[in-house]
């Protein structure tokens, strides 16, 4: 008898083992609906937290784009962003990912009608939908990266592109060794027009001689596409390529590494948005033009914490404002000369001595 309750303690014990353990599991498990692919991205794990740590009741949602939040460029550094204001601020913080376009009204509106503090559109294919909520939700607090949404409820904050592509195509004109440099745009639009016209400005200031060949994607998050088109203009003789194309240009670093890994002529990447270099490493990123998204999406939620949200305005970050860039990791890959007269025509720039193209 003895024996035989030992033997079942056991197997009870052993039973409830496991029955915690699948708790767990489905406790931790993510719905994908509405586009929302990070589940319960960015709110508080099983873990229990520090007694020490910061805690706020500000809750604030981000919408991407459909480059995703793992884009490697500006969704995830807006994303990153938010992660860091958690850690700093204690606010609850989670994102909803748009698969397409259709999703992205109904994302700005969980968000809203959840009661968010803040719902952040990321990226210029929002503003649409951004301000249909905004003007159904008047006390909402709304906010978008890349566009101007004429709103008193909505804070817009949008980057001087042109000037920070006009620095990386200086780099391109005095680096090219075919003289041939290409540019990949996502899709057509008045923020990635920018980008083309101030990084083929930039080359044409250094190098006439330089041809700059331009193409696009039509997608933000096809890394195949960016792979097929970054091939082609390799096999043109192009040695440099600039994507400004979300998750798309992936593909253009993959087909670089492709190549330099099968030993043949040198190829080069400039990155966008963030610095790629710690993505994808040095041996393939020339350098990148840096978007703070993170600083400006981290400022303007830190209004929201301290009740100083800024509704109704626009924000323009520029090369003066420190808002684009190169990074200080350019050095690995630029050379000192290089690098010496990327700073004198920034300082033009900032002077207004130069007024770089937009359009």
């Amino acid at each position: 008898m003895k024996k035989f309750l030992k033997t079942s303690l056991v197997m009870l014990t052993a039973c409830t083992a496991i029955l915690a353990g699948c708790g767990n599991n489905n406790a931790n498990s993510g719905n994908a609906a509405n586009g929302e692919t990070g589940g319960n991205a960015g709110t508080a794990t099983n873990a229990p937290a520090a007694t020490d740590a910061p805690k706020s009741d500000v809750k604030i949602g981000l919408v991407t784009d459909v480059g995703g939040v793992n884009d490697k460029s500006f969704n995830q550094s807006a994303w990153e962003a938010l992660e860091a204001l958690k850690t700093e601020a204690g606010v609850e913080i989670k994102y909803l990912q748009s698969n397409s376009s259709a999703d992205y009204e109904p994302n700005l509106n969980q968000f809203v009608k959840g009661g968010y503090n803040l719902t952040w559109g990321i990226g210029f294919d929002l503003g649409d939908a951004l301000l249909k909520v905004a003007q159904e939700n008047p006390d909402a607090n709304l906010a978008i990266i890349d566009s101007v949404v004429d709103a008193p409820n909505v804070e817009s904050v949008t980057f001087a592109e042109n000037e920070g592509s006009f620095l990386v195509g200086v780099v391109a004109g005095l680096t090219t060794k075919t003289n041939k440099v290409g540019f990949i745009g996502g899709m057509e639009s008045p923020v990635i027009k920018r980008f083309e016209v101030g990084f083929k400005a930039g080359v044409e200031a250094v190098n006439p001689d330089a041809t700059v060949s331009i193409t696009y994607a039509g997608a933000y998050d096809k890394p195949d596409t960016g792979k097929s088109l970054a091939a082609t203009l390799y096999n043109a003789g192009n040695d440099i390529i600039f994507p400004a194309a979300g998750a798309t240009g992936n593909g253009v670093f993959n087909e670089a590494k492709s190549r330099n890994d099968a030993g043949g002529d040198k190829v080069w990447v400039i990155g966008v948005d963030k610095d790629q270099s710690l993505e994808f490493g040095d041996d393939v990123t020339l350098t990148s033009m840096i978007k703070r998204v993170d600083e400006a999406v981290k400022k303007v939620s830190q209004q929201v914490v301290d009740g100083t949200f800024k509704g109704g305005t626009t924000t323009v970050l520029t090369l003066k404002d420190n808002g684009v860039g190169l990074p200080e990791t350019s050095k690995a890959n630029v050379s000192a000369e290089i690098l010496a007269k990327v700073e004198e025509y920034k300082q033009q720039i900032i002077d207004g001595t130069i007024t770089v193209p937009a359009e």
